[in-house]
């Protein structure tokens, strides 16, 4: 009996017991080939030696010292590294270092609201997001999302945050618009927000570069974010870029922000950060944010016992310069656009594939009931699931989500394979993928 809180305590998962590479070996000895990263963490695949051993030198240094007291040399490296890529226009910005995720993106909403106050500006403090985002589990951080099935169960618990609709081309594109043209509606839907809220109490808009778990791979239109930083700069908004799951090269670019040619105010990262190898989160604030805490207060209103720990920040700086040396960008782009026609090529005919979409090696796939009008599958077939389970009997992991239809309903298929991923992976991952779709298909069709 496992005295482990999983997370369903009804079923019995694999204990994993070593990794080789992209593959991850569980104690029968049973190989996975790892085509989601996890949830799109492990970029690097299982085994790199030089993250591993940069990890192992900096235990024979320090491991924790507290941040009260004490900076470390791992932190000071990592944060000018992500400062002096970080997009155009972003300064001399800082960047703090959380644990995960959900903490990134408290520690991001705690910080719109510091800049404001520190400013003398204390009537902001609503926050603006999209429909069918995720931004993380934490209360704030889930309230903030745009996914109503991970919300109900706390919604008493959560604060109010507005949404409004995802760019999402496949659903909400009209057949006369342009992709520019569709871009700069969606965009517009930000500025009619703020004016419904007030445009003197909107602190923070927060949007993912590209749509992540909730949405499957939703690449921005055209122009799009160059429009909501023009609303965000016209009513004194900053903008918050969650970058948890689409940055640090998972796109092609370090910061999925690069090609629209947009610097937010605010940047959070994770994932690919530390690559898996240790947890690890970034909050990047931009010399805007700073500023005002230096005229202000010149103190953070925000601490985390494990903030730049040593360890974790030593393994992401070291992941970063994998990326960089080994020129994996370069790779990222290679190897999506091979996914991408393979992807193409397998599932567009495909009667129960709606919409294929993504950017490197980041590709979602939206499965319906009827192409023709779009309609879902009911979230109670729980396709998604059984697709993920029979992936995963067949020696894969996969990230098949609910929800991106309304927050319930809709079922997609995320990919987010390692940076190293190989050609002959490519391969095997869509036809893992084709036989385990069809299978279950097959089932709720019989």
């Amino acid at each position: 009996m496992s005295h482990v809180l999983h997370r369903n305590i009804s079923i019995t998962v694999p204990t994993v017991k070593s990794a080789e590479g992209n593959y991850l070996i569980d104690d029968t000895g049973k190989k996975y080939l790892d085509a989601s990263g996890g949830a799109a963490v492990s970029c690097l695949g299982h085994t790199n030696k030089r993250v591993i051993n940069a990890i192992k030198a900096q235990l024979d240094k320090v491991s924790f010292a507290h941040t009260g007291v004490f900076s470390n040399e791992p932190a000071e490296q990592l944060a000018t590294y992500l400062v002096e890529n970080a997009p155009d226009g972003f300064g001399q910005g800082r960047a703090m270092f959380l644990g995960s995720g959900s903490e990134a993106m408290e520690a991001a909403l705690k910080l719109a609201r510091q800049y404001h106050l520190e400013r003398g500006d204390d009537k902001r403090s609503k926050i603006i997001a999209r429909d069918r985002s995720y931004h993380g589990n934490t209360l704030g951080a889930l309230a903030t999302g745009g996914h109503k099935q991970r919300q109900k169960p706390f919604d008493p618990l959560l604060i109010d945050v507005a949404h409004i609709p995802p760019c999402y081309k496949y659903r909400f594109m009209k057949n006369a618009e342009t992709e520019d043209e569709f871009g700069f509606r969606m965009a517009n839907t930000l500025e009619e927000e703020i004016l419904k809220q007030g445009r003197e109490t909107v602190a923070a808009f927060v949007a993912e570069p590209v749509s992540g778990a909730s949405l499957g791979a939703e690449p921005p239109a055209p122009g799009y974010f160059k429009r909501i930083r023009e609303i965000c700069d016209q009513y004194g908004v900053l903008f918050i870029a969650d970058e948890v799951m689409c940055g640090m090269g998972r796109t092609g670019y370090l910061f999925a922000m690069e090609p629209e040619d947009v610097c937010p105010d605010i940047i959070t990262i994770a994932k690919g950060l530390g690559a898996g190898y240790q947890p690890i989160a970034s909050v990047m604030a931009s010399e805007k944010v700073i500023h005002a805490i230096e005229q202000g207060s010149g103190t953070l209103w925000n601490g985390h016992t494990y903030m730049s720990h040593a360890i974790a920040c030593a393994g992401a700086l070291t992941v970063l310069k994998v990326i960089e040396e080994d020129q994996l960008l370069g790779s990222v782009k290679l190897q999506g656009a091979k996914l991408k026609k393979m992807l193409y090529n397998a599932f567009a005919d495909h009667p129960n594939i709606g919409d294929i979409r993504g950017r490197g090696l980041f590709w979602g796939l939206e499965i319906v009931q009827d192409k023709q009008s779009k309609e879902p599958f009911p979230a109670s077939f729980n396709l998604a699931g059984k697709i993920k389970t029979d992936i995963l009997e067949n020696g894969m992991l996969s990230y098949p989500s609910q929800g991106c239809v309304d927050g319930i309903n809709g079922d997609h298929i995320l990919l987010a394979p390692p940076y190293t991923v190989t050609d002959e992976e490519l391969t095997m991952i869509v036809d893992k993928i084709i036989n385990s779709l069809n299978n279950q298909l097959d089932k709720i069709t019989s």
